[in-house]
């Protein structure tokens, strides 16, 4: 077996252990949404196994990568442990909860856990061909990293104005049309797209495989659990919503086309 190799069925034994470690959790509190606390987690934890397996330079390439990985995963673990914290279970898991009824606790161990750890795994592809591909530091590497440091800060802003704006008792009912979210609805998720297309331009041109991992988090946040899933009702729940789609970009920031 190659060390390539090695480091793939690695990487994917720590993704499966974190994803087991949480469906157990998720017995006990009765909570299957717990894997979005962990959802990030499991997609940059292995790169301790890539690294420890391929053994890499240590150069702006390589440290860049495992540094700016731990921040979005460790930042995005925690805003949503805490975004989560105290509110149960997510309304998008109980309806998966009441469609698999009966025994889905133990189904909820490849519904849901199973399939995202190897969507995780996946996704994880780019620091894997950056740690499989000594190539030294080039430009790819330098537009990259500044390419995830963007979607990083981009993501974390976006975060952050919408929890001030909820914190604000003045604001109940009225839709967040501020600061970034002013120019997208959904500031956050391009943020995250922003983070996996600039790994992924860190593994070219070696690792040009590894774009499925930019495509999978593209089609997750546009058209699963993210843009699509959040818009399906609520311009019928959020009447003023309406309003804010009609003026306000989806997805890729822009000007504002219009006061209601």
């Amino acid at each position: 077996m190659s060390p390539f190799e090695r480091a793939a069925l690695a990487g994917a034994a720590v993704t499966g252990a974190l994803a087991f470690a949480t469906w157990l959790a998720s017995l006990k509190q009765r909570d299957v949404s717990l894997v979005d606390r962990m959802w990030s987690l499991m997609i940059a934890a292995p790169a301790i196994a890539y690294a420890w397996v391929l053994d890499p330079p240590w150069n702006l390439r390589t440290v860049g990568l495992s540094v700016l990985a731990a921040a979005w995963a460790i930042r995005l673990a925690a805003y949503v442990s805490w975004r989560n914290w105290g509110h149960g279970e997510d309304r998008r898991y109980q309806a998966i909860r009441a469609r698999n009824e009966p025994n889905f606790p133990l189904k909820s161990l490849y519904l849901v856990f199973v399939l995202q750890a190897v969507l995780a795994w996946a996704v994880s592809t780019p620091l894997l061909a950056v740690f499989t591909y000594d190539r030294g530091t080039a430009w790819p590497d330098v537009l990259g990293l500044a390419i995830v440091l963007f979607g990083i800060v981009f993501s974390a802003l976006a975060d952050q104005q919408l929890a001030s704006f909820k914190a604000d008792p003045a604001n109940r009912g009225q839709v967040m049309d501020r600061g970034v979210w002013r120019y997208t609805r959904h500031p956050n998720y391009f943020g995250e797209f922003c983070v996996w297309w600039g790994f992924f331009a860190m593994a070219l041109p070696l690792g040009g495989w590894s774009f499925v991992s930019p495509l999978i988090m593209s089609v997750l946040l546009l058209k699963v659990s993210g843009v699509a899933l959040l818009e399906k009702d609520i311009g019928e729940r959020r009447p003023a919503y309406r309003d804010y789609i009609r003026r306000t970009n989806a997805f890729f920031p822009g000007p504002p086309k219009g006061a209601a």
